[in-house]
């Protein structure tokens, strides 16, 4: 068959999928799981992201389900703010920044794909287990689920693998990788429903990792009860953790010491962790970026390609701006190999700088110089500790390297 193989329906995949739609390329999606449910907690969608959904129709849908949000606010763990920024539409970009559930965002997907592509098009109980590929085409070879004993296959023009950080396509090509790195820090996530704080539209972060530090942010608009949804990451750094399972229940009582004294004046942060509807626990973890990803018919797209620790709001993003470069690609060269390699020149270097910076200088760079500045301790005024021209710039050179600055989108 003349399709494109996409391995995994998350948002890389289903991105992939309605990309390639629109561009008449005919493909199908196989996915691991047999129902494919609504998981995960929130994350953000950057404007270079949400410029490409609304390029593919999606932005209203989006917009019905999440938080337009409106700024970036910063504190440290003594309440005090550092620095506050627009975000999105607020700070003059022609696309928003949309908050939300990542099972949100995986069901307008998946509805528009199926919409528009047909429910024929996604097959599920279909884990990858290996890729072949010879001059005509690829061969993928699927069991029914993970540990699955039937076995499947399907033939296709090549073969996306967009099925994670434990991707089987990308073992099978770099077999002597290794586990994830570990960065150092573990997370415990949950959702807890809350009255609206400061904007009621904020991404707040507060803190530093060796004490405690929080990434709030709310996901759903507010209900009948006036209460959103609101997404919080707790990070400590901690020597020993647990492989990353994305549904593997957290216990509060090994964090929430951190927080005990987080009493501030928009919010009392031990009560709203303690109000969580589930507290999930994984490291914070990414991979080595790759020398290539294409080999062949077959490439990376997304975790698979390039999994980053989540310090940037920007995993999701750079899958979505994989999947448009790649469509691209396919439109422009005829050659399929022609067409993979040119996406990996694309996009390999961009995406290993934002993997590299997410290490060492994402936006919550900004919480790292006030807390080293000031010993941790409380200021009196934040000029007294850092310009801010300088909290801009760190602000501002992150946007640069993951390619969402003004200049760089109306570009």
């Amino acid at each position: 068959m003349d399709e494109v193989i996409i391995v995994g329906a998350g948002i890389g995949g289903l991105t992939l999928g309605l990309a390639l739609h629109q561009a008449n390329i005919p493909c199908r999606i196989f996915e691991s799981a047999a129902e494919i449910r609504q998981v995960g907690v929130g994350i953000n969608l950057l404007p270079h992201a949400t410029k490409e959904l609304a390029a593919l129709g999606l932005e209203d849908a989006l917009a019905k389900v999440a938080i337009t949000t409106t700024d970036a606010t910063f504190f440290n763990r003594f309440g005090q703010l550092i620095y506050q920024e627009p975000l999105g539409r607020s700070a003059g970009y022609d696309h928003p920044q949309f908050s939300i559930h990542r099972g949100d965002l995986q069901m307008v997907l998946l509805d528009a794909f199926r919409a528009r592509a047909g429910a024929d098009h996604i097959v599920t109980n279909r884990h990858c287990v290996a890729v072949a590929q010879d001059d005509d085409g690829v061969t993928v070879s699927f069991s029914d689920g993970p540990g699955g004993a039937d076995r499947f296959t399907a033939r296709g023009r090549v073969a996306i693998a967009c099925d994670g950080i434990n991707s089987a396509a990308r073992k099978q090509f770099f077999p002597g990788e290794g586990e994830p790195r570990y960065s150092g820090v573990n997370m415990w996530r949950g959702v807890t429903r809350w009255k609206p704080m400061l904007s009621g539209a904020s991404m707040v972060r507060a803190g530093w990792l060796s004490h405690g530090k929080m990434v709030i942010y709310p996901i759903r608009p507010a209900g009948a009860d006036g209460l959103q949804l609101v997404n919080w990451v707790a990070e400590i750094e901690t020597p020993n953790y647990r492989k990353r399972d994305w549904n593997r229940a957290g216990s509060l009582d090994d964090f929430i010491w951190a927080f005990a004294d987080w009493h501030f004046d928009w919010l009392d942060v031990p009560a709203f962790i303690r109000a969580a509807d589930s507290v999930l626990e994984f490291p914070m973890v990414d991979q080595d970026p790759l020398p290539r990803w294409s080999f062949g018919r077959v490439t990376l797209l997304g975790d698979a390609a390039h999994p980053m620790v989540p310090r940037g709001s920007n995993g999701a993003g750079q899958a979505i701006l994989d999947a448009r470069a790649l469509t691209t690609a396919l439109l422009a060269h005829d050659d399929p190999v022609a067409a993979l390699s040119a996406y990996e020149a694309q996009r390999l270097e961009a995406t290993t700088r934002v993997v590299l910076t997410n290490r060492t200088n994402p936006p919550d760079a900004i919480l790292r110089e006030v807390f080293l500045r000031t010993g941790d301790k409380p200021f009196r005024a934040i000029e007294d500790v850092i310009s801010r021209e300088e909290l801009a710039g760190l602000s501002d050179s992150y946007k640069r390297i993951a390619g969402y600055s003004r200049d760089a989108l109306r570009g």
